[in-house]
Parts: C-alpha cells; structure tokens; sequence
C-alpha cells in the first residue's frame, strides 16, 4: 500500500491525475483513514475540476485531523474555487487561530479580500498618427457579480477623434453554464456620428480543461461572433481564441479573426487578422505581458478608410497596488501599408468593493 500511495504522488506530479486517483483510491480501499492519502485525492479530484468530490474527500479528512493546518488549507481552497468565498474565509481565519504565523492562510485571506462582487475601472487611450491628427478615449467600466454563475458588465466610453466626438454604452452578461463553460451575450449604442459604430451586439461561448502534460496545465478556447453597424459601412467578425496555461503562471493567448465587410455601395470582403499575446509574472506584484498583431483592415471610417494592412508591436504591464486594486498601462507601436504608422498608450485602475 505504501508503494502504491508513492506511485499515486508520482504520477499526480507528472500530471497524470486520473491514474493517480486510481492509485489514491486502491490505497483508501484498505487504509480508508490516511489522511495523507485523502489529501492527495482531493488535491487531484480538484486539478481535475471534480470540485464537489473533493470537498467531501477533505472532509473527510478533516473528520479525522481537525486542526492539521494542511487539511485545513487545502478545504479553504476547495471553498475558494466553488465559489464559497465566506466559508473559505472561515476557514483561512481557523487556521490564523491554530497558527497566526501562517503565510499560506495569510496569502489566501489577502485574496479573498481582493474578490468583492463589484470591480470598477476608470482609464484612458490615446494614439498618435504620422499621417492625421491625435486621438483619445475615455473607459469607465463595471463589472457585477451577482452570484457565482451570473455576472454582468456595463461599459461607457467617451471619444474624441479627428475632429469629432462620440459616446457610447455596452452592456453585457455572463452565464456559467457548468464550472468549465460560459456563455456571454452583449451589445450596446452611440450618438450619430463617423468614428465609432453606432450599434453593436455578439455572443462568446467558451470553455476551459486542465490538461495532464508538463508544459500546458491547462486550456480555455472561445468563440465568439460580433456585429458591428457604422454609419455607412457594416461589419461581422468570427473570432476564436485559444489560452494556453503554462508552468510558474505564464501564459500564451492566440486569437484569429474573419472580418465580413460592407459599405454602402461597394461589395462585400473578407479580411484576416490575428494576436498572440505572452503573460509572464515579473514579481510578486508585478505582471509583464508582450504582444504581436498582424492582419488587414477594412471597417472603420475617417482614420483607415479604404483597405490596409498592419502589423503591431506591443507590451503591458499589470501592478497589484493592495488586495483588490491593481493599475495597468500598455504601449503599442502599428505600422501600416502606404508608410502610415500609430502610437498607441492607455492606463487603467481599477478596484473591487
């Protein structure tokens, strides 16, 4: 039994999770009480994503150790990705009882603090061109979470572009279908004018999976169509996106784009795009992310009129200020057909209450 226990610790650290329960398991069906080995089940019924299992797996750990902090810890966890952020809370403030010193506890409690039900952001964009005049925006954002599986977004923005201005509001909603899928629908409308489009609605269905190999813990990929109407021209789009997990919290998005383009007395065109994004933790606070973009564009007025192509060169940075609030900022470099370029910049706060 305790070779079989060590093979289950093996392959769960391989990645291999379901040959490791079934390693778990066999152990359990002759020592049902080792609490080390009902730690190591819970561990790999939460990597994969059997979440409910595991909490009664740890439970009934907890039945035999009340007060072993890793059981503990591990229960809080558990709470925390079913969504119970006041029965984790509980739980982490349990352990702060047993052991006040306890950096885990204390690190999954600042977490905890920084998950309230509404995030409010509040930023701003501005781009540079060689060949017409500046442009600028305006972004506030809020984002509700009612409940673990409904949330809902409004968006208003505030542009200034060429000589003209605009303002518009988006609102759109999510629904966790199960703990691994989501749909989101959406829409929104602005003032009569040329720079932005007058109406707008799409849906994004997505869906992730922890995946049991070294490089890649796990995968998300949507799809998502998106209707554009500008005065004078329409637009659709198919977009899907593939967000891959990597080792130490890097990730790597990619994400391609179909453009259906219309304007008012020409026909119809396709246009392609695409952007890989790279995410990579450059401190404890402090996350980096580079970016490439390239395609051809088709349906915006006054600033891209008429068919051109690009590519775009960019990076970010995201800065934890404290628990539930964070400020972001990117700068972007595009080179267009015809010698034309842009300079894009944007910064962005934002905190949960």
């Amino acid at each position: 039994m305790e070779a079989h226990g060590w093979r289950g610790r093996l392959l769960s650290w391989r990645g291999q999770w379901a040959s490791a329960e079934a390693e778990y398991r066999l152990v359990l069906d002759d020592v049902p009480n080792d609490t080390d080995i009902l730690c190591g089940l819970a561990d790999v019924l939460l990597w994969q994503s059997k979440t409910k299992e595991a909490l009664s797996v740890i439970d009934r750990a907890r039945a035999i150790e009340p007060s072993q902090p890793e059981i503990l810890l591990r229960r809080a966890r558990i709470l925390q990705a079913l969504g119970e952020s006041s029965e984790a809370r509980s739980q982490y403030r349990e352990i702060l009882q047993l052991n006040p010193d306890n950096r885990d506890a204390k690190h999954g409690m600042a977490d905890l603090s920084g998950e309230g039900k509404y995030e409010f952001s509040i930023g701003g964009d501005g781009s540079t061109f060689n060949n017409i005049g500046p442009a600028e925006d305006e972004i506030l954002s809020l984002a509700a979470h009612w409940t673990p599986q409904v949330s809902t977004v409004f968006i208003t923005g505030f542009y200034q572009r060429f000589g003209e201005a605009a303002a518009d509001l988006e609102v759109s909603s999510s629904y966790r279908i199960t703990k691994n899928n989501a749909l989101t629908i959406g829409g929104g409308f602005a003032n009569q004018q040329d720079i932005i489009p007058k109406n707008d609605t799409f849906f994004e269905y997505g869906r992730g999976v922890r995946l049991p190999f070294r490089f890649v813990k796990g995968l998300e990929a949507s799809y998502q169509q998106h209707w554009f109407w500008y005065q004078g021209a329409h637009v659709l789009t198919f977009s899907g996106m593939q967000l891959y997990y990597l080792p130490r919290d890097w990730t790597w998005s990619i994400t391609l784009t179909a453009a259906r383009t219309g304007f008012s007395g020409t026909g119809v065109e396709w246009e392609p795009s695409g952007i890989t994004r790279l995410e990579f933790p450059a401190h404890r606070n402090l996350t980096g992310n580079l970016f490439f973009a390239n395609g051809t564009e088709d349906f915006a007025q006054i600033d891209q009129i008429g068919r051109f192509s690009a590519r775009t060169y960019g990076g970010g940075v995201k800065y934890r200020l404290r628990p539930g609030q964070d400020i972001r900022g990117y700068l972007a470099r595009q080179y267009r057909s015809d010698s034309q370029t842009q300079t894009a910049f944007g910064v962005n706060y934002g905190f949960h209450f």
